[in-house]
């Protein structure tokens, strides 16, 4: 297991679920433990068994499905309640029956709450707190506790808060984490309470939300300040504003602070556990995520390109393996030579110097009339094989093609596509019918070229985004198309760009054609 004297504690499964749109099932929940298991973190908070069926079917499908390589399970749960023996209160039966080796309860530290939340004195709430966590200490859990809304609650009375750690600790919690639960605390004032908590003797840890943008920032400044466990959730799930990015917590810790938290190994995994997990939940990824994201090292402007050149260590803070990610250097208008050059070189491909001026030009053209290739990597990849070529090289031409969109008595909208192309010295027309012009005409291109190229039944159409560049011009206004295609192993995008969204349509459906060809080995003779 970790080495225990600094925690990674994931809580994913239970505060991270709590985001507006997240659903997990028990499966889904088993799925995202083993992936976070694989990161390395110390700890995974399975959910509250008691509370809700769903949690407690977890812990019982955890004993037989789980086999934890680095993390220990903990259940979530709250103190007894008020005038019951712990050894009485069903929720805390729950806890003990949950298997779990760790149990983390949940108690206020502060005093409003105490007395308008819980309805009952402050010397109960000890009460509770020190008879929960003894009765659970000598059932052989291990105890944390989250002392609820810390921060509001010492500001509102330090004594009583710190009076909680104490109890908590005299009673055998082995860490009391500090929450900012209302996430409105800033680092500096923050790090100094942490200070005054850590004088306790208590071993504190720290659970942060991100309703300041802070999370992680508090994350950091209370481990400066004395605490050894840290508490978040993968990708930064959690209610409102979420929880401190977990990823970005032991990224900056290890890689920047010199902890030694995970795994090497792991580390270089967290950018395919991040998107892993994003799979599992059904939520998009933030490719602007610190680490992880698709764009976390993403170039675009010339200058950046030409230092990075000479040393990518110039514009990049770290080395991108060390957390499983990649530079990519994105092709726009603001591209120069080395942005050229360096893109070339990614795709495979040593670009001459009149080559790489040529090809400058051309994308300085066409991103003045509205295409774009820093999200288009496949359009951009055949642009430059026809300059190499030093003309369009495709493995079809186009005749013609046709959409006719109809409306049945029943009120149905048809769209029907004919193509006309030529291939392999064949002439072919072929029609597709789909639920829109654009699925229409889809279906009519690889019902033509099928037969030529059998490849074309794995090619499938994924995304399909529109964007209106010149809004003042209505509806004669210039329209892109960026098409995102999959052949089941991997992704490309395409773009198109014309006043008619259909022509902008074709031409990004074509290219995706294209190149899915090409990804299939099929070069144009």
């Amino acid at each position: 297991m970790a080495d225990d004297r600094f925690h990674v504690y994931d809580t994913t499964l239970r505060d991270g679920a709590q985001q507006e749109g997240l659903n997990l099932t028990v499966a889904d929940k088993i799925a995202i433990a083993r992936h976070l298991d694989g990161l390395g973190v110390g700890f995974i908070e399975g959910g509250w068994p008691g509370a809700n069926p769903k949690d407690t079917e977890f812990f019982r499908q955890a004993r037989t499905e789980l086999d934890l390589k680095h993390a220990q399970l903990a259940a979530f749960g709250a103190t007894r309640r008020a005038g019951v023996k712990a050894a009485d209160d069903p929720l805390v039966a729950a806890l003990r029956e949950s298997a779990a080796p760790v149990v983390t309860l949940v108690a206020k530290s502060h005093d409003r709450h105490v007395e308008l939340a819980l309805r009952t004195t402050l010397q109960e709430n000890l009460a509770m707190i020190r008879d929960t966590v003894s009765h659970l200490r000598a059932e052989g859990q291990r105890v944390f506790l989250d002392a609820e809304h810390f921060f509001d609650g010492y500001k509102s009375n330090p004594a009583y808060a710190l009076e909680v750690l104490r109890t908590a600790a005299e009673a055998g919690a082995d860490v009391i984490a500090l929450c900012d639960t209302n996430g409105g605390m800033l680092p500096d004032e923050l790090a100094e309470i942490v200070q005054e908590a850590v004088q306790t003797s208590a071993r504190v840890g720290i659970h942060c939300h991100d309703d300041t943008g802070c999370a992680v920032a508090n994350t950091l400044a209370a481990v400066k300040a004395g605490a050894t466990h840290v508490q978040g959730c993968a990708n930064g799930y959690g209610e409102r504003s979420g929880n401190a990015n977990l990823f970005t917590v032991v990224a900056n810790l290890q890689l920047k602070r010199g902890f030694d938290l995970v795994p090497r190994e792991a580390l270089a995994d967290m950018t395919r556990i991040a998107h892993a997990i994003t799979e599992v939940t059904n939520v998009t990824p933030n490719s602007h995520a610190p680490y992880v994201g698709m764009s976390a090292f993403a170039h675009k402007a010339g200058l950046h390109a030409s230092a990075i050149k000479v040393d990518p260590n110039l514009y990049q803070h770290i080395d991108p393996a060390a957390v499983g990610n990649d530079m990519r250097m994105l092709v726009s208008d603001m591209a120069g030579r080395a942005s050229v050059e360096l893109k070339g070189r990614e795709l495979g491909y040593e670009l001459t110097p009149d080559t790489t001026k040529t090809l400058v030009e051309r994308v300085k053209d066409l991103e003045s009339r509205g295409f774009t290739f820093e999200a288009a990597d496949a359009s951009f990849e055949l642009l430059l094989r026809d300059t190499l070529h030093g003309s369009r090289r495709r493995h079809f031409e186009v005749e013609s093609w046709r959409v006719i969109v109809e409306r049945t008595k029943g009120g149905e909208l048809v769209s029907e596509a004919t193509v006309k192309l030529h291939a392999k010295g064949e002439r072919i027309v072929a029609t597709g019918e789909g639920n829109g012009p654009v699925n229409a005409l889809d279906k009519a291109v690889r019902l033509g070229l099928e037969q030529l190229y059998p490849e074309l039944a794995k090619l499938e159409l994924v995304d399909y985004k529109v964007r209106i560049l010149e809004g003042t011009h209505g509806t004669d206004a210039i329209t892109r198309v960026l098409i995102t295609s999959s052949d089941e192993t991997s992704e490309w995008a395409t773009v198109g760009v014309a006043e008619n969204i259909i022509d902008a349509s074709w031409q990004a459906l074509e290219q995706a054609v294209t190149y899915g060809l090409l990804r299939a080995g099929r070069e144009v003779s």
